[in-house]
């Protein structure tokens, strides 16, 4: 059995090096544990969970939308777990549009923010905050306690029910208490009950089809207008 946990974030927001510490605080999981980075166009964090002795892959979405692309790949990543024999699957999710979420039901959700992005970040970054299980809030040593706190209330205002806990990226300092939400999540036996929480954006357009002309009479689909 797999135990598949997903991990979404801003990009910089310190995702690769929660989740390399957290596995590192956690007796065994180096050796029964995957990841599978999705991103745009670029991603180098396969190799620093190489370095550490995490067997990684890299997922790019080039020019699809990458949240299609993950919703779309996820089946294929839980089989490539199951191959490999891991008891963990970790799936890692950058650069995404802010309007989904990569959270699938019955799977534990992890959303990962930097306590210097601003106050109001955990407002927009939307579905990835709202419907997360635990917020991870990083770089808070930066911070006052002050400071933490009230990004910790943010959190709250948009997502009530979720853990909010502050780990150091690079000491680890909080990680282990990460690992212990993470040995809860319910074991998923297959990839065909993956369902997930919030669904994808609605529109179709001449661009998502690969149009570059700009003008109403190259936009086809499903559009919308400003009113100005």
């Amino acid at each position: 059995m797999v135990k598949l946990i997903t991990v979404a974030g801003p990009p910089s927001s310190g995702k690769t090096s929660v989740i390399i510490k957290t596995i590192e605080s956690a007796l065994g999981m180096k050796t029964n544990c995957g990841v599978i980075k999705f991103d745009c166009l670029s991603a180098l964090d396969e190799e620093q969970y190489t370095a550490c002795g995490i067997t990684a892959k890299t997922a790019l979405a080039g020019n699809l939308c990458p949240d299609h692309f993950f919703v779309s790949n996820i089946e294929e990543c839980f089989q490539w777990a199951e191959q490999n024999q891991f008891s963990y699957l970790i799936t890692e999710s950058a650069g995404l549009c802010n309007r989904c979420a990569p959270h699938l039901k019955n799977i534990l959700a992890i959303c990962v923010l930097d306590n210097l992005s601003g106050i109001n970040t955990p407002l927009k970054t939307g579905p990835m905050v709202k419907l997360a299980d635990i917020v991870i809030v990083t770089k808070s040593d930066l911070v006052s306690q002050a400071e933490r706190e009230v990004y910790r209330f943010k959190v709250q205002q948009v997502n009530p029910k979720a853990k909010v806990l502050f780990i150091n990226g690079i000491t680890g300092q909080g990680a282990d208490r990460l690992a212990k939400e993470i040995f809860q999540p319910k074991e998923q036996e297959n990839s065909k009950d993956l369902k997930l929480r919030f669904s994808m954006p609605t529109a179709l357009c001449s661009y998502c089809l690969g149009e570059t002309r700009v003008g109403k009479d190259f936009q086809i689909g499903l559009n919308r207008k400003i009113k100005i």
